[in-house]
């Protein structure tokens, strides 16, 4: 199956890097996500922020943390894959990358949408219920 049947429905939500932690959290729970994706103008990707990086920044930062920002905590190496990658792929990706979070490509490196461990899981299990179907239609003919 291809990341692009994950996509319909689907919105990319954005943050700029000069955006507070405060601000970062705020977003995060207001539209009950993981991670943002770092824009600056919405299309270019400058890095991902997640939830883990905050907690991560937190020891770190605590006596300042009303002045950092999200540019000081975001990943900036982000891993990406285009519509065409399939489910399969992205699972092992994020298994080997031990990330929860890919944002979605197009041809040009622009921001299309993104993709959670959650999408894919939810993608695979459904995929494997269609197959265990198919399996027992398969057998019930058979007899």
């Amino acid at each position: 199956m291809l990341i692009s049947s994950l996509l319909p429905g689907k919105q990319v939500q954005t943050i700029k890097p000069d955006a507070t932690i405060k601000e970062l959290s705020q977003a995060l729970a207001s539209f009950k996500i993981g991670a943002l994706v770092v824009s600056s103008d919405g299309k270019r990707i400058n890095g991902i922020v997640s939830e883990r990086d905050i907690v991560q920044a937190l020891p770190i930062h605590m006596h300042e943390i009303e002045k950092i920002h999200v540019r000081d905590i975001m990943t900036v190496n982000v891993t990406t894959c285009k519509k065409n990658a399939t489910v399969a792929q992205l699972m092992a990706l994020m298994t080997e990358k031990r990330i929860r979070h890919i944002p979605v490509v197009d041809e040009t490196g622009e921001l299309v949408s993104i993709v959670s461990i959650g999408d894919v899981v939810k993608s695979y299990v459904s995929e494997m219920d269609l197959e265990r179907i198919a399996l027992l239609d398969y057998v019930k003919s058979a007899g």
